[in-house]
């Protein structure tokens, strides 16, 4: 037998509640469902990413489309289609899923092997759901020919209510991602002073998160007084302000953070500025623990701002985290990403991760922001990755060396 065709693994434990999904698909009228996104076929496999295609998906004339196939009630007859370059790592991890087929080539080939897996399955097919803004048109075109009487719908927000809740493994990731980020960003602070381009520190939180094990996804960056923070030759002198927002990837799972910095010692002004929005922050806070209606974030939020002298330049957001940004729980409709807010009306539940965001866009003084990353837990919240939040110095680690 080739090692690339179907092939049944030993007896592993699913990974997810096979139950809630069932009920989910249920509720949303779906009997097999087709994951497609590298997120979400991570998350039902309960594996790593293929390593090849981590970074892009793109090859040749076609690109990577991993399927995960699980029919609603029936995980034994639940399959997942894999490209030939990943044969290896699955032999190494072998899945919980019966059936593995990794020689595809391409999102053609790749649905159209899922789709044997269907109709040999034995399985209601009348509703086949699919993730519609992961899944290319030709491979979405070739599903529809295949099975004409079937109806494709969406299973997007399906698979995000079955990831609301994170596990404690995803727990210690999303906080491991945390305080290796805020760790990050401090020993770019400390070693970079006075003439430093945005550009250099950029590349060196890159480099800086890269050594501790993350992936480096992003460096949002704004100093001085102006509020650009895309990497630039602008430099960052005595005085000016430095804004560090970065989103760094540890097994799939963001930290995704901001915090401040100044050249030499921050003056009263800044001080206060900062305070103002550290006082946002912990306003938004105090409300969460499991059980609280999501919406109580953003109204203490709110009521605290009505206090602050920057209340008109500044803003606040609340956010899911997890495999995605901006996953759920889902708090607002008016947030720079559209999408509704289902999660402001119901109880917060213990797992569930949100990030809390509070910018001010001072006119003189400049980009003001904390970010963080805060897990709901029975009796409250924990914070994950705390550390420097306050004015953090530039170039003192400079100054210590002789």
């Amino acid at each position: 037998m080739q090692e690339n065709v179907v092939r049944t693994t030993e007896s592993r434990a699913i990974p997810f509640d096979a139950s809630k999904l069932d009920q989910l698909m249920e509720a949303a009228g779906i009997d097999v469902l087709l994951a497609t996104s590298k997120h979400n076929v991570q998350y039902l496999l309960g594996a790593e990413r293929a390593i090849f295609f981590d970074y892009m998906d793109a090859l040749g004339v076609s690109r990577y489309l991993p399927v995960v196939i699980y029919p609603k009630g029936a995980p034994d007859k639940a399959g997942y289609i894999g490209h030939r370059l990943e044969t290896h790592q699955r032999a190494v991890g072998p899945l919980w899923v019966p059936q593995v087929r990794t020689e595809g080539n391409g999102s053609v080939d790749a649905i159209s092997r899922a789709i044997a897996i269907i109709k040999s399955a034995g399985v209601p097919i009348k509703r086949i759901g699919v993730e519609m803004p992961f899944l290319p048109l030709d491979a979405g075109q070739a599903l529809a020919d295949a099975l004409p009487d079937s109806e494709i719908k969406d299973a997007l927000l399906v698979l995000e209510r079955l990831r609301a809740v994170k596990s404690p493994a995803e727990l210690a990731k999303l906080k491991m991602a945390s305080e290796l980020v805020i760790g990050s960003m401090l020993e770019v602070i400390a070693n970079h002073g006075p003439g430093t381009t945005k550009q250099q520190l950029s590349d060196a939180l890159r480099v800086a998160e890269v050594k501790r094990g993350l992936t480096f996804e992003y460096c949002l960056l704004a100093c001085g007084n102006s509020h650009n923070r895309a990497p630039s030759a602008q430099r960052w002198e005595i005085g000016d302000v430095l804004s560090l927002d970065s989103g760094g990837n540890y097994h799939g799972y963001i930290g995704d953070l901001a915090r401040m910095a100044v050249v030499g010692e921050p003056d009263s002004e800044l001080k206060d500025l900062l305070a103002e929005i550290e006082a946002v922050q912990r306003a938004a806070f105090a409300p969460v623990r499991a059980g609280t209606k999501g919406g109580e974030i953003y109204a203490a939020a709110e009521k605290q701002l009505t206090t602050s002298s920057q209340r008109d330049c500044t803003e606040f957001l609340a956010h899911g985290m997890g495999l995605v940004s901006h996953e759920a729980p889902r708090l607002t409709t008016a947030g720079p990403v559209p999408y509704d807010d289902p999660d402001a009306h119901r109880p917060l539940e213990a797992g569930m991760v949100v990030s809390i965001e509070t910018t001010m866009k001072h006119p003189r003084r400049g980009f003001i922001k904390l970010e963080d990353t805060v897990a709901v837990t029975a009796t409250g919240f924990e914070i994950f990755g705390e550390g420097g939040r306050g004015w953090n110095i530039g170039g003192t680690a400079h100054e210590a060396s002789p």
